[in-house]
């Protein structure tokens, strides 16, 4: 969604707004039901959590008869359109889901409500990681309360291997020999249409981002004023993941698109994936989980760099129920609904005092991994224009992946079209 896009739908928004407090100052619709109950909707995009959403609601209603929550999903893709389509008419959910990627970009169009004073009375900087707070907080206000997040580990299919006769990869492995056990895997001879992994070029929060800050590279300044895409440690840090690729040691970028490493991966095809906790009710839906193995991703140049990723609670500036949505707010933050949604199984809750029930959702799989670099994690690079970034960015990689343009050109020219941008953006 633009800039320009979000602005025009602000400002229908704020008409909405005020037109509907005129209606209610005059007698008109407060848009409670007629039992007197006020319904408070969440959209949120991801199917595998509704019935968790479901169950958290309504324990809320539980304990607050007055209140009913109304669970909206969609699908990734709908998702932002719908959420873009609510704002200009008017009628956005009252909670919505958000990750850090787009929250500068909302803020800035002021859609978001500040929950500054709700992350205060949850107190937020004790009971969620640092990294965490960190990517929802602009200019010194909370927009969005932490609801979960996600690191990443090798995945790896145990008969793929068995067949190979080649052994399970392990914790502690360098990224020298996550290549070296995809080499070992080619030689041994694997059926047609498996490949020893896959390289997402369209997830370098899986790959890339953590080896680019881990080799002293940056693909945008602390600062967000500069692109570092064409900075020599960057391109290097990238350069063997590519060659991945290359080597024949994954699927190449048509292959890749036809069908996501993800369904591949689930499909038997991939002997090892780099991929987030997330992935695992996925692959459990055509995988028996009895032949996946998880491991730790692969260090780069000696460092456990990963990236952490997650999703907020954030609330709409048109709600019509701020009280009642503030403090439902309050209370996803808390401990009884970080305590259910962990015991879903489905992702880790952000809270700290709820990490651990996350690890009895599987508990024959190696889940600690995902919770023991923690405090070696960080947020990828974003800012309010990264939908205009990734653009660019996934323009000239894809040129990359394909061979028709070399690497060293395409991040350098990825850099050369993202400054004008980002000097537009700082007022330059």
């Amino acid at each position: 969604m633009s800039k320009r896009k979000l602005t025009k739908a602000v400002a229908l928004l704020l008409s909405a707004v005020m037109a509907t407090s005129m209606l209610a100052g005059c007698g008109g619709s407060n848009d409670q039901a007629k039992d007197g109950k006020t319904t408070l909707t969440m959209a949120c995009w991801d199917s595998q959590q509704a019935p968790v959403m479901e169950k958290m609601g309504e324990a809320y209603t539980k304990e607050n008869p007055n209140v009913e929550i109304d669970v909206q999903v969609t699908t990734w893709t709908e998702y932002w359109t719908k959420l873009e389509a609510s704002v200009t008419g008017g009628t956005p959910a009252d909670i919505l889901w958000l990750n850090v990627l787009h929250i500068e970009e909302y803020v800035d169009a002021g859609i978001l409500k500040d929950l500054t004073k709700v992350g205060e009375e949850i107190s937020v900087q004790e009971h969620y990681p640092e990294a965490l707070v960190d990517g929802y907080t602009v200019d010194g206000k909370l927009y969005a309360i932490p609801k979960d997040f996600d690191t990443n580990g090798i995945f790896y299919n145990k008969e793929i291997f068995d067949k190979a006769g080649v052994a399970y990869p392990t914790d502690g492995m360098t990224f020298d020999d996550f290549v070296a056990k995809c080499k070992e895997l080619k030689e041994a001879g694997l059926d047609k249409g498996v490949y020893p992994t896959a390289i997402n070029r369209n997830s370098g929060q899986t790959t890339y981002y953590s080896s680019v800050d881990a080799n002293g590279g940056y693909l945008l300044s602390d600062d967000k004023t500069t692109s570092g895409w064409g900075e020599t440690e960057t391109i290097e840090a990238i350069r063997p993941w590519l060659q991945i690729v290359k080597d024949g040691l994954s699927p190449n970028l048509q292959q890749m698109s036809d069908t996501s490493p993800d369904a591949m991966f689930g499909a038997g095809k991939l002997a090892m994936y780099i991929a987030g906790n997330y992935m695992i009710p996925e692959f459990a839906s055509t995988l028996d989980l009895k032949n996946i193995g998880v491991v730790q991703r692969p260090t780069f140049n000696g460092k456990n760099t990963d990236i952490i990723n997650g999703l907020g609670y954030a609330v709409a500036e048109g709600t019509k129920h701020e009280e009642e949505a503030m403090k439902f707010v309050a209370w996803l933050g808390g401990e009884e609904a970080m305590k259910i949604q962990a015991e879903g199984g489905v992702v880790i809750s952000a809270r700290n005092d709820a990490q651990q029930l996350y690890l009895n959702a599987y508990p024959d799989m190696n889940l600690g991994i995902f919770l023991a670099n923690l405090d070696q994690t960080k947020l990828f690079d974003f800012c309010k224009i990264t939908s205009e970034l990734s653009t660019i960015e996934k323009t000239y990689l894809d040129k990359a992946w394909t061979g028709e343009m070399e690497l060293e050109e395409a991040c350098k020219t990825i850099a050369q079209e993202e400054q004008p941008l980002l000097d537009k953006m700082n007022g330059k």
